[in-house]
């Protein structure tokens, strides 16, 4: 029987997680399944399923080690580049696998501490990022905020992420809008 600490059992661990990272960066998330994670690790579909019983679960786990591209390079003008990256996230919350890991992983971090690690290292890069890009349209002029930066990502994302999940509906180029106008005054 198979155990956390056999080299096998982690060299499969490896290697379904490689798969699943390169298969979700060159294909997005509607590749990461059993059958082709297996496929490309060249391992036993049957293996995948024993480290990962659950799609979400693996998909969750592969999107763990893909860096977050939301808020990355802002730039000038700032009030079109978070309208850019807020179009991104609702479009990638638009697609059934990532809301099913986004809900995933906020569900599962209320009893399962590594998971709740996640979910706070995944809030605070975004929350660091989008700070980091809002300051720098502050330090320009393009924009006057009205509440703490560390504030931002609850009332630009957050509107989003509760359309997305609670209500299942699409996220407009209004509702884009009005959470491009909650971080400030844009000049």
């Amino acid at each position: 029987m198979e155990t956390t600490g056999d080299p096998r059992f982690l060299r499969s661990q490896e290697a379904i997680i490689t798969a699943a990272r390169q298969l979700l960066l060159r294909e997005g998330p509607p590749a990461i399944t059993h059958n082709r994670v297996a496929e490309e690790a060249g391992i036993g579909r049957a293996t995948v399923y024993r480290h990962w019983p659950r799609t979400d679960q693996l998909l969750a786990e592969a999107m763990a080690t893909v860096p977050l591209p939301f808020f990355d390079t802002p730039s000038s003008p700032y009030i079109a580049w978070l309208r850019r990256e807020l179009t991104a996230i609702a479009r990638q919350l638009e697609q059934d696998d990532v809301l099913a890991v986004t809900t995933t992983l906020a569900s599962t971090s209320l009893w399962d501490p590594a998971m709740d690690t996640r979910r706070a290292g995944f809030a605070q890069i975004v929350a660091d990022k989008l700070a980091d890009g809002l300051r720098e349209a502050e330090q320009c002029g393009e924009l006057v905020t009205t509440s703490a930066l560390s504030d931002a990502a609850a009332l630009a994302v957050g509107p989003i992420y509760y359309r997305a999940t609670i209500e299942r509906a699409s996220i407009d180029g209004e509702t884009i809008e009005r959470c491009v106008q909650a971080v400030g005054h844009w000049k």
